[in-house]
């Protein structure tokens, strides 16, 4: 007679006879731990501290999705807008303390994926592994955009922007290279620090460069789809959760993980705040996005000069990351995964070289690449940043507190729970009609442009 499934909850032993499907979801992933530790191993993954990944997660999330913050205010009012700003926070740290909570409880989750397979099988495995990995190369592809942007402005649009993509490319991939996150941590410093000096670098540029005759709107009246294609830039600017499961992995102790979240969230909440601010009441609302084309032409190039390290960097991490999900489920729990073979090296070169090369074509054959990014974080960060938390809360009370008797108990953490998932499904939803129909609309308009030009 098998036994009845023991589980860890927070470091303490629990045991819940109701979820020995659950056990067998768990333990199909081998070790209790996705990485075991082991002082043999020639590569060690458990290295990352709660600062490090701290720092890996602001240089990640806070880049170009901040650039896009003003042009919110100037549709929907400054008012709406940065309550918007600060709620999506606060929301954002709420969810982020229900997956890794989550992570905490089931060590051996790696991705998205993983989670998705103790759920609800081997489908939902599918469709959140591949929906990280897509986000993943599609955030890394904006991010050559963005970088290409950069140096378009401060070349005077001097050099093909076809070709600046692919540059930026063949950097990106260079940085994505180390096999282990902790060989990243030092860029996650200087990339978390010259995107907070570019956004500091900005807003003096436009305060020493206000916008003469500039007008204000405190609150707007707008009909849903600008009003919600105004809100999806701060909503998808917190949009960085699909990769936590990874970075908590490879922490030393992953308990502290919820510090990095406490710094990420308050850094970001405080920051969005105050930058949007302070770049819509000097320009008004012919903001643009991204805000620093608004800038005079030797402030721009002096944001952009400084935000070009963080651009890359973060094309790198997001590379990194889908590699690393493909990499692990490929050969997980395999000499592969902790030694230098050569096998190992081919096939993870391989893959961060996959990861680019794709984002790279998209970005330059693609003409409506920006609009499907737009698709891709709709259908996937909406679930990742935000529903997902609210199905990872009612999963492990139902499972290791108690079954339904559990969720009665619990009233209030269950209704949030359930209000979280369908705010996670109206943003899905509504995310991806309104850049279905941009699309629409640039093809109507003649806007869509054409693949690989300058």
């Amino acid at each position: 007679m098998a036994s009845h499934p023991t589980y860890e909850v927070h470091g303490q032993p629990y045991v819940d006879e109701k979820a020995s499907m659950t056990a067998e979801k768990q333990d199909s992933g081998g070790s209790r731990d996705v990485f075991a530790e082991d002082n043999d191993h020639q590569i060690q993954y458990k290295t990352l501290s709660w600062q490090a990944v701290s720092l890996l997660m602001i240089a990640e999330i806070v880049s170009n999705g901040i650039l896009s913050l003003p042009s919110a205010l100037a549709v929907v009012g400054i008012v709406p807008a940065v309550i918007l700003i600060v709620f999506l926070g606060i929301f954002g740290l709420f969810t982020a303390k229900l997956l890794i909570d989550f992570k905490l409880n089931h060590p051996n989750v790696h991705t998205m994926g993983d989670a998705g397979y103790i759920m609800f099988g081997p489908v939902a495995r599918e469709v959140l592994a591949f929906g990280t990995v897509a986000f993943a190369v599609f955030g890394s592809g904006a991010e050559l955009l963005s970088s290409q942007q950069a140096l378009s402005t401060l070349s005077n649009q001097g050099m093909c922007s076809m070709y600046l993509v692919i540059i930026t490319g063949a950097v990106a991939f260079l940085i994505s290279l180390p096999r282990t996150l902790d060989r990243l941590a030092w860029m996650g410093l200087l990339s978390a620090v010259v995107i907070t000096l570019a956004g500091f670098v900005a807003m003096i540029g436009a305060g020493a460069n206000p916008v003469p005759g500039r007008s204000l709107t405190v609150t707007a009246s707008s009909n849903f789809f600008d009003a919600f294609l105004a809100v999806t830039n701060p909503v998808f600017a917190y949009a960085g959760h699909f990769m936590f499961f990874i970075l908590i992995s490879e922490m030393r102790r992953p308990e502290d993980a919820m510090k990095a979240a406490w710094c990420l969230q308050v850094f970001a909440t405080i920051f969005y705040a105050v930058f949007s601010i302070v770049m819509y009441v000097y320009i008004g609302n012919t903001v643009q996005s991204p805000a620093l084309f608004s800038l005079p032409p030797a402030w721009a190039k002096a944001t952009f000069g400084i935000a070009l390290a963080n651009f890359l960097f973060s094309a790198g991490l997001y590379t990194h990351t889908g590699a690393k999900l493909v990499f692990v489920r490929i050969f997980r729990h395999s000499e592969h995964v902790y030694s230098h073979t050569l096998l190992g090296w081919t096939v993870w070169t391989l893959l961060c070289f996959a990861g680019v090369a794709i984002a790279v074509i998209l970005a330059v054959a693609v003409p409506i690449f920006s609009y499907l990014i737009g698709i891709t974080a709709a259908l996937f960060a909406a679930w990742y940043t935000y529903g997902l938390a609210g199905l990872f809360w009612l999963h492990d009370v139902y499972h290791l507190k108690g079954g339904v008797d559990g969720l009665k108990r619990r009233p209030i953490g269950t209704t949030i729970a359930v209000l979280t998932i369908i705010s996670g499904a109206f943003i899905c939803v509504a995310g991806t009609y309104v850049s279905i129909k941009l699309i629409v609309e640039a093809y109507a308009n003649g806007q869509a442009g054409r693949p690989f030009v300058c």
